[in-house]
């Protein structure tokens, strides 16, 4: 295989940012790696565990584990937003933006109340209910899991 090939090779990689490709062409067999694209699953591993550790462990120290068992019996006063997908929890469009919703604020049916982060795209999660937000249960920039309450609305 020709060394201008590899080099174009090399440079879709790097600009299509896709993990790895293989090639062969006869006997003659590449395989280009970026190490880079190996990076982001070991970040986001870490993270799911955490939550899933923290869940199953309340009682461990941490001001924020022990916040969520106090909003729980909230729940049956008003209306809980779940999280419709495994992703990261967002509470502004952009990092320097003022957030979509503040605790005590009205929110209309469809308003925008987060966004959740997966596989590199931005969902936006939209009110199912007209109402108060009475507490939001996710910090900003944290994991959140399918089914995991975001919202309390009444």
């Amino acid at each position: 295989m020709d060394l201008r090939k590899l080099k174009k090779l090399i440079d879709l990689v790097q600009e299509s940012g896709i993990g790895e490709i293989e090639i062969t062409e006869g006997e003659e067999k590449v395989r280009i790696s970026r190490q880079a694209a190996a990076a982001p699953m070991m970040v986001a591993a870490p993270p799911v565990q955490h939550v899933a550790l923290g869940a199953a462990a309340a009682a461990a120290p941490g001001a924020e584990l022990a916040a969520v068992p106090a909003a729980a019996p909230a729940e049956p006063k008003g209306h809980t937003l779940k999280s419709p997908m495994v992703g990261t929890f967002y509470r502004a469009p952009s990092p320097g933006a003022p957030s979509f919703v503040e605790v005590g604020q009205s929110v209309s049916k469809g308003q925008t109340l987060c966004i959740i982060e997966a596989m590199k795209l931005l969902n936006e999660i939209e009110s199912d209910v007209a109402g108060t937000v009475k507490s939001i249960l996710v910090e900003n920039g944290q994991p959140v899991e399918y089914g995991q309450p975001l919202f309390l609305i009444e």
